[in-house]
């Protein structure tokens, strides 16, 4: 990987998004995050903007300050997402339609718009978060694992979309990692997801981070359409 490259990372403010923005920094790419929130990163090659992810016009308006000021990009981490553990016949509209617009929405306008800038270098990675609530078919978590199933699918269908303009299109899925993301789910449920994987520990950052940079190294150019979760599942 060259270090002069261009990463825009969602979901920075804190968790998976704020370690893969820091660790990104001290390989010396720019770094462009967003979130809802303001960020904490303090570091001259880090560029944040507070945004909602599936409000498109914020999201339009952000890509076209990126073009201005960074002159394209060249990778997109889509990390943000919102979960809610919950029987279905318990879950409210309001939290079906949160995890759908963020989860999905929120992932498609990224993709969409990132690919506009990528296109006009013939370069591009963009990498997708599933998880592995939705191979697990794990009980009580329908509309989560749903989300990421409809992440999933378009992670393969963008992929043949983009291939001609030199974009991958891939995904990581995630087994529970200790972020705020699990810390309302019981810890009977976390340990029967657990030990449903092959390698039955949580998983740490450093597997994630590990993912993603064989998904953006240059020589990766011929992986695309691939889903890769973590944990052995």
């Amino acid at each position: 990987m060259t270090q002069n490259f261009k990463i825009l990372i969602t979901g920075t403010r804190k968790g998976i998004g704020e370690y893969l923005a820091k660790y990104y920094l001290d390989k010396k790419f720019t770094v462009i995050g967003c979130s809802r929130g303001d960020s904490s990163i303090q570091d001259p090659g880090y560029f944040h903007y507070k945004l909602d992810i599936a409000d498109e016009k914020d999201v339009t308006a952000m890509f076209k300050d990126i073009r201005k000021k960074h002159s394209g990009l060249d990778v997109l981490i889509n990390n943000a997402g919102v979960a809610s553990m919950n029987h279905s016949m318990l879950t409210p509209m309001v939290t079906v339609e949160r995890i759908l617009r963020t989860n999905v929405i929120g992932s498609f306008l990224f993709c969409r718009e990132a690919a506009k800038l990528m296109s006009k270098k013939k370069y591009g990675r963009i990498i997708n978060f599933g998880t592995v609530a939705t191979p697990l078919n794990l009980e009580g978590e329908s509309i989560y694992a749903a989300s990421k199933a409809a992440v999933v699918s378009l992670t393969k269908i963008l992929a043949k979309e983009y291939s001609g303009m030199g974009i991958t299109v891939n995904a990581i899925g995630p087994t529970p990692i200790k972020t705020d993301l699990i810390r309302a789910v019981p810890q009977d449920k976390l340990n029967a997801l657990i030990n449903q994987q092959t390698i039955k520990r949580y998983g740490e950052l450093s597997d994630i981070s590990n993912v993603i940079d064989f998904y953006i190294q240059p020589e990766s150019n011929f992986i695309t359409g691939q889903t890769i979760y973590l944990g052995g599942i």
